[in-house]
Order: structure tokens, then sequence, then C-alpha cells
């Protein structure tokens, strides 16, 4: 290929990965919107999914109150919200209207650039399938977004199930992964990667490992599981709960707690060990994408671990008021998880090397 042309074809690579990086950080905002909904108990105000005329909130007082009379019937009024005004109603209305209106922005992202670029003719035969598979996730995620909020709205339940919210949450970070992987394979050369077997499968173990522990970590938001033991490093005096051996360890809030707690210590020692190889791996790598990122994991552990402990310790104070201090906390433990889950992405893709995904990822 000619290198004017290699020229032409790398600036029409980056375009799209520019793209792709601001719908990454669109799905980041997303999933805080999401955990903003659980956190205001705001995620079964809306009680029907309409795709297109949804996207405006009530416009007069008459449809407000025939908004507010739907989720009157619903257990989570009945039981919980039952001292609920109109004006108590339309904020948490607020924020599920607009974590669904980020969606559909977030749609109309992705579709308004997928026409931009195919236009222009910015795309190559490698992006199609990646393209197919990216839309797919993208409709599936709505898709369990609903179910999840079906599941509570009836007159019994409080809340979402828990194991749907957890499958809504990790299905978003399968979208941002996947969106994530895309664009370094447009954006990174191929020469700034490195071979390493042994790094690339510790790091393997570093993402499942994390995978499992933020399912876990939905488990507890779905199960409100933190004021079960607003201590640390005991739980409530002891060292693992009573019901750890006769309850489930999905659905009990003590169990599901002293679990998130244990993959917190594991991530912490695999953290140290991946740190060790990255570093000896970097240094004789010098100027490779490793070099520059092999040490955001471990710090990144290391700062959710402390936050976490801090939003167990004041896990008394939620619900206390509607956006106080655990409430930060918690939405910035949820934001350091991402940033965890994006550096380990990262660093996976500049050791693995393999020739397969280097033939769309070259650009020079």
């Amino acid at each position: 290929m000619p290198e004017n042309m290699q020229v032409v074809v790398s600036k029409k690579r980056k375009a799209v990965a520019i793209w792709l990086l601001a719908g990454v950080v669109m799905i980041i905002i997303q999933v805080l919107l999401g955990g903003l909904t659980r956190l205001t108990e705001s995620g079964l105000s809306i009680t029907e999914w309409k795709p297109v005329t949804g996207a405006l909130p009530p416009l007069n007082e008459a449809a407000w109150n025939a908004e507010f009379d739907k989720y009157k019937q619903i257990g989570q009024f009945q039981y919980l919200h039952s001292d609920f005004t109109l004006s108590d109603f339309k904020f948490i209305y607020f924020w599920e209207w607009f974590h669904r209106l980020w969606a559909r922005l977030l749609g109309v992202v992705f579709a308004v650039g997928f026409i931009y670029f195919l236009v222009k003719q910015y795309f190559d035969k490698q992006m199609q399938v990646p393209f197919v598979i990216l839309f797919l996730l993208g409709g599936l995620q709505g898709l369990i977004g609903w179910i999840m909020v079906a599941s509570g709205l009836n007159d019994t339940s409080l809340y979402v199930n828990h194991i749907k919210l957890s499958l809504h949450f990790v299905a978003a970070l399968v979208l941002l992964v996947y969106t994530l992987w895309f664009a370094l394979r447009l954006l990174v050369p191929e020469g700034a990667r490195i071979r390493s077997s042994r790094l690339q499968t510790i790091t393997i173990i570093f993402i499942t490992v994390l995978g499992i522990q933020l399912f876990y970590g939905a488990f507890m938001a779905g199960l409100k599981a933190a004021p079960y033991a607003p201590t640390w490093p005991d739980m409530n005096g002891s060292f693992a709960p009573d019901t750890l051996s006769s309850e489930s360890w999905v659905n009990n809030p003590f169990n599901v707690q002293f679990i998130h707690r244990l993959l917190a210590y594991m991530l912490t020692a695999i953290a140290i060990w991946w740190f060790g190889v990255a570093r000896k791996a970097a240094a004789a790598t010098g100027g490779s994408l490793l070099s520059r990122s092999f040490s955001y994991p471990f710090a990144l552990v290391l700062l959710q671990v402390m936050l976490g402990v801090f939003t167990v310790l004041l896990a008394p104070k939620m619900g206390t008021s509607r956006f106080g201090s655990y409430e930060l906390l918690a939405e910035l433990h949820q934001l350091v998880a991402m940033f965890l889950l994006i550096a380990l992405v990262v660093n996976l893709y500049a050791v693995q090397g393999k020739e397969s995904m280097g033939a769309a990822a070259r650009t020079a």
C-alpha cells in the first residue's frame, strides 16, 4: 500500500476509534445514572416501556397525576413510599427518565456516527462483524433493562430482582468492554503490543475474578446488603456470618457481603502478583503500551478496596437523604470499578498480540 494511502487509512481508523471511545464515555455515564436511579429508588417510577413516546416526560399536571396513579399500583409505593407527594414522585421520575433518555441519546450517537462513517466510506471489511455485534449488544442491553424493571412492577415487590439487576449491570459492562476493545484494535499500532503468555494468563485471571466481583457488587446493591454488616474488618463482630453454611450465597445479604469482601481481598493479592510480573515485562519493552499502562490496575484496586470499606462503614446512612455521603461513596465505588475494568482490558490488549486480531489493528 502506498505511503499516502496508509496515512488516509490511519486517519479514518483513528476517527472511528475516537467515535467509539466517545461511546465508551457515554456508557460509563449511563452506568452511573443507573446507579443513581437505584440509590434514589427511582427505577420503578416509570411503569411502562415506550421507546419512542417515552422520550418526553409528562407535560402537564394531568399527565403527571396519571403517571403517579400508575406508580401507586405497585408494591414499592404501597409498602415503602405511601407517604409520597406528587413532588416526591417527580423527583424519582426525573432520574429514571434521564437514565432512559441518556440510553436513547447513546443509541442516536452510535446510529448517526455509523451512518456518517458509512457514507464517507471509513469502514473496511474487518469492521463489519464487530459493528453487527456492537449493535446487537446495545439492543440486548435495552431488553435486559426492561426485563429487570418489569420484575419489580407488581403489588408485592419493593425493588427489582437483584439477579436481573446484576445481569443488566454486567451486560452494560460487556458493551463497554467490547466497544473499548474495538477502538483499541483501530487505534493501537501492532508494534506497541508485546507477546507474553504468562502475563496474558494472569491478566485473564485478574479480569475473571473482577467479573465475579462485579456480579456480587450488583447483588450487594440489589439486596441493599451493606447495612446488614456495617463494620470492618469484622462482620458484626465475626469473621464470617452464621448464615454462610445454611443460606444462599446469592440471595442472603450477609453471605453476599461476605463473598464480596473475600473477592476484594483476592483481587488485592492478584493485583500485587500482576504488578510484579507486569513491571518486569514493561521494563523489558520500553515504549510499549504496557509500559504506559501497567501501573493503573494495582493503584485502582487499592483505591477500590478503600472506597468499599468506607461505603460499608457509612451504610447506616443509606436512605437518610436523597443524595448524601453514602450515596456519593457508592457512586465513586462503582466508577472506580469501571476504571479498573477498563485498565485491565487495555493491559490485556497490550499483551495479547495475536496475529488474528492484529490484522484489523494495524494503523501503519
